[in-house]
């Protein structure tokens, strides 16, 4: 009896000691590094001044042509070694000022690897990066556009908390590229095309209480088809490597068993539908050969939610006693979790989306049990409905697609666990 009356509340994270500082992992590179490595932008430019005129920044640039992003003269770089410690300003044991020899301080801190400008919070707070993988035609751009939206809309407010962009720069061009094309037009988004310029959306989910550290979320719009192959790859290995959870988004109809049964009216599309696909398994072998093989026992610990991308197209496998899926699964009815993770809907909706792929893919569960040691499964529908023609008629209606996030939320101890019962 005492087991289950404390059992109705709810079982707090872990109150962790604070360090003095925290190590930084570049949002932009995935480089892994100490505060005290950063070095500094300049705020100005002195032309009769070789060190500190507008000058090529050939780290920035590297970085800059593999996302194909225009290069450009840059102020300098400062290395804070050359400034006095005097000169130095320090918040929370974290260096984030400095002033040059011509009284100017800046406090635009830079990766030493790839001289991107880091968030204010690094080194003061963990750099708990979420990424987000999957092949080609899985649905990435949408279900980032909506998981962002719903997070702004719902989540983060059931939470105590607000789903931010890291600058005005990514609000603009998340605003304009993704959310206003797919919730205020119902326009489908091109699939991404990986000669064609990309960068991060960084996003932060900052809790109200302060003593709760924000999460940082990444998403790179990566071309799928890039997934499986390995130079395209080589980019994201440190990515995936220094994040502090996945979300590895599979779509039904890469699995051939579940698209020869949906039966879509693609007409003369269908052949070319079809062979776009990439297996699942692939996606895996591709992560194992680039990332995974070099981890210890050549298996990753980061909690990893394998999201089932599409879920309204289910619907059609549908029926009484069906091996598959049956009228009431889980998978059609949306859930709110507010405060704290639904324990009883986690377990259901993870248990009955682990049996499906493992009946109708087992190959790729297999891999999934093989490599990974902390998943779980989920099932989320970016739209609600299926689009007809890259156009979307009916109101948008996301199901479930902040689940496998507050999942990630709850393996990190930002958010508790318990049954709403």
């Amino acid at each position: 009896m005492l087991g289950k009356f404390k059992s109705l509340f709810e079982k707090k994270p872990p109150v962790k000691e604070r360090p003095p500082y925290y190590s930084i992992v570049c949002p932009y590179c995935f480089s892994k590094f100490e505060p005290e490595d950063v070095v500094f932008r300049a705020v100005h430019s002195k032309e009769d001044d070789d060190e500190f005129m507008l000058q090529e920044d050939r780290r920035l640039n590297a970085w800059r042509r593999k996302f194909h992003l225009s290069e450009q003269d840059m102020e300098a770089v400062i290395d804070p070694d050359t400034i006095p410690e005097d000169f130095k300003q320090y918040s929370q044991n974290v260096l984030v000022a400095v002033t040059d020899r011509y009284g100017h301080t800046t406090k635009r801190r830079l990766c030493p690897n790839c001289h991107n400008e880091l968030p204010i919070s690094s080194g003061k707070v963990p750099s708990n990066i979420i990424s987000i993988v999957g092949a080609s035609q899985v649905g990435k751009s949408v279900y980032m556009t909506s998981l962002i939206h719903t997070l702004q809309q719902t989540t983060a407010s059931n939470f105590d908390a607000a789903c931010m962009p890291l600058s005005a720069e990514i609000s603009r061009k998340f605003r304009q590229n993704y959310h206003e094309p797919i919730f205020e037009r119902g326009s489908m988004l091109q699939s991404t095309n990986p000669n064609e310029q990309q960068e991060p959306f960084i996003f932060q989910f900052v809790f109200k209480d302060p003593e709760q550290a924000p999460l940082t979320l990444v998403f790179f719009d990566v071309a799928g088809e890039g997934m499986v192959e390995r130079d395209y790859l080589d980019i994201y290995a440190a990515h995936i490597k220094n994040s502090s959870g996945i979300l590895f988004l599979v779509d039904p109809l890469q699995i051939r068993t579940i698209r020869d049964r949906i039966h879509l009216n693609l007409g003369e599309e269908e052949g070319e539908f079809a062979s776009r696909y990439d297996e699942p398994r692939e996606v895996v072998i591709s992560l194992f050969e680039n990332f995974i093989a070099h981890q210890h026992n050549s298996k990753t610990d980061i909690p990893t939610a394998i999201v089932l991308t599409k879920s309204d197209m289910l619907q059609y496998l549908k029926e009484e006693d069906s091996e598959y899926i049956q009228p009431n699964s889980n998978v059609f009815r949306n859930v709110v979790h507010k405060g704290y993770l639904d324990q009883t809907e986690f377990q259901n909706i993870n248990g009955e989306i682990s049996r499906f792929i493992e009946k109708v893919d087992r190959p790729f569960k297999d891999a999934i049990d093989v490599y990974f040691t902390n998943t779980a499964y989920f099932a989320v529908s970016a739209l609600g409905t299926n689009p007809v023609n890259k156009q979307v008629t009916s109101v948008i209606n996301p199901i479930r697609v902040d689940e496998p996030f507050i999942w990630l939320l709850h393996q990190l101890d930002y958010v508790g666990r318990r049954d709403a019962r």
